[in-house]
């Protein structure tokens, strides 16, 4: 989840963050030698958008650094079982992370983790933002953000709105839409995304959001699903035509999710830098970018520093988030 424009990580907790990367933009650093055989462990399962995109990028890696990464899928609890992975891994450079932010920024909220997330892994360098869209299915006679809105109001509590999961990125925004909106607004959570675009297809509710796939894309240029929202620093170029939960008045709730690499939080400074600077030229090839952008996830990249910053962000705006609501795991 990208972090929100309004929140304002504390002291504590940005000290603690950029900790395990303010020394990997050090340009006098001593140079490493990069492993022959990287492993690079993707916190989500093979074949879905996250994994597509995290070997393409690996791909890229090891065109660049002329090493062989592995990819290992470590699925599982949000993504924190291959968080847990990455941090109690050997910090020798030989194994790096790909994730949300999640596991980091919100899992700590909800419950017990088995590795700290900000003392255990080291940001490396934020890759992309998938965006978040609010869906209209055929139960919803919205034909715009607005009459969403004015409906949920007219009818306290008929608006049915599905999600991913309690404590999921959808039911974050939900929350927060129902506190900025004043909405009576039903949660219905799913566990995983699989049979709620199935639901939505149906009519089963009247709002579905979630992050943008291929297969949702192709519901909504058939027809079957109207894009009320999204939520994204600015508009998608494949939905130009729908606005952002910014525009409309709603920038608490303007999140998606931020992905990018991490490493053990011990690797030495100056590979985090090569790292982060063989990833933010990957990022600049046509070739990974139209990967990304195929599936409507935008291309990000920056400084190990600029990524932990946004962590530490969204860190203290999630727990505020969490508080308010009383939202609880599944």
């Amino acid at each position: 989840m990208n972090f929100l424009a309004s929140s304002k990580p504390s002291r504590r907790t940005a000290t603690r963050l950029l900790a395990a990367a303010a020394l990997c933009a050090a340009s006098g650093a001593i140079a490493q030698t990069v492993p022959k055989t990287v492993r690079l462990i993707v916190a989500y399962p093979a074949g879905g958008v996250s994994d597509v995109v995290a070997r393409a990028l690996g791909d890229r890696l090891a065109a660049q650094m002329g090493v062989t990464v592995v990819v290992d899928n470590r699925a599982g609890a949000s993504g924190a079982i291959g968080m847990d992975a990455v941090a109690k891994a050997a910090p020798d450079g030989a194994t790096l992370g790909f994730s949300a932010i999640s596991p980091l920024v919100l899992s700590p909220h909800l419950g017990k983790l088995p590795f700290d997330p900000l003392k255990d892994v080291a940001p490396v360098a934020s890759v992309m933002y998938s965006p978040v869209l609010l869906i209209a299915t055929p139960a919803s006679k919205a034909k715009g953000f607005k009459a969403l809105i004015d409906d949920a109001k007219a009818h306290p509590g008929a608006v049915r709105w599905a999600t991913s999961g309690s404590a999921s990125l959808g039911h974050i925004v939900l929350e927060q839409l129902r506190a900025a909106a004043g909405v009576d607004i039903t949660h219905v959570p799913y566990k995983g995304g699989g049979q709620q675009l199935n639901d939505a297809i149906g009519g089963q509710f009247e709002i579905l959001s979630t992050n943008a796939s291929p297969t949702l894309s192709s519901h909504i240029q058939s027809g079957k699903l109207r894009p009320l929202a999204v939520g994204a620093p600015a508009r998608l170029d494949s939905l130009p035509q729908v606005p952002t939960l910014g525009e409309l008045g709603y920038k608490a709730a303007n999140i998606n999710s931020l992905f990018g690499v991490f490493a053990p939080a011990a690797t030495p400074p100056a590979l985090v830098a090569k790292y982060n600077a063989e990833i933010n030229k990957a990022l600049a090839t046509p070739e990974l970018r139209a990967k990304l952008t195929a599936t409507d996830n935008v291309p990000t990249g920056g400084t190990p520093a600029a990524f932990a910053k946004e962590i530490a962000s969204e860190f203290e705006s999630n727990g505020r988030i969490v508080k308010a609501a009383g939202i609880k795991a599944d």
